[in-house]
């Protein structure tokens, strides 16, 4: 049974590289143009959406890809409410994947995609009366490994649902925040749209301070 699994794991990483490589490597080259972006959206109609979306849960399920090139892509070529919530749709089915992926296939399989080291790094997710409130608060945060903590909180006794609502909640303020600047962009007022990715910023190191904080309060209350 094992070695049907590791197959399976093996099969899914050859084919989200080859999705990746044949389809994502020239839709992140679009997105550095974002107006080419835009026509290659309209001019695909459902399917444009469709792949975007796909793009976006490998990003998640990967974790290599950044993810705030196709928040603000979304937000230039969909629109601030539409290209928020296509992002943040896709981007909790990938994490919704990623956690049934961890709690089905255990330690092992999550070791293919993180490394043993930032798995250990990792000390929010060991006190589970504090651990939801304390991810949510990352999910809201920009700067935060969230596609990290997809993998482990698969590996917790957290209910599906509290994931899912952790998810689609949690993601929303930052991805807005992008999309509004890629729409800033589109209607060419750059003064907003600087505005916004300082802002995103700001918060971004706000986020990445306060995840190391609370990892390091873990570590010292496990020791």
């Amino acid at each position: 049974m094992k070695k049907y699994r590791f197959l399976i794991a093996a099969f899914a990483l050859v084919f989200l590289g080859l999705l990746v490589y044949f389809v994502g490597h020239p839709l992140i080259g679009f997105m550095s143009d974002p107006e080419k972006f835009r026509i290659w959206v309209e001019g695909k109609g459902i399917w444009g959406v469709l792949i975007f979306m796909g793009m976006n849960i490998v990003q998640v399920i990967l974790a290599v890809i950044p993810g705030g090139p196709f928040e603000i892509g979304a937000g230039y070529a969909f629109g601030i409410v539409r290209g928020t919530l296509i992002c943040d749709t896709a981007m909790t089915l990938g994490s919704i994947l990623t956690f049934l992926f961890a709690r089905r296939f255990g330690i092992r399989f999550v070791e293919l995609f993180v490394s043993k080291e930032k798995i250990d790094s990792v000390k929010i997710l060991k006190n589970s009366k504090k651990r939801d409130g304390i991810v949510f608060l990352f999910f809201l945060l920009p700067g935060t490994p969230k596609d990290l903590i997809s993998y482990l909180a698969g590996l917790t006794d957290m209910k599906l649902s509290t994931w899912v609502l952790i998810n689609f909640v949690g993601r929303l303020p930052a991805i807005l925040l992008s999309a509004m600047s890629g729409s800033a962009f589109s209607s060419k007022r750059y003064g907003a749209a600087a505005g916004l990715v300082i802002a995103i910023a700001v918060l971004y190191l706000i986020g990445s301070l306060v995840y190391r904080w609370h990892n390091a309060k873990h570590h010292e209350e496990s020791a």
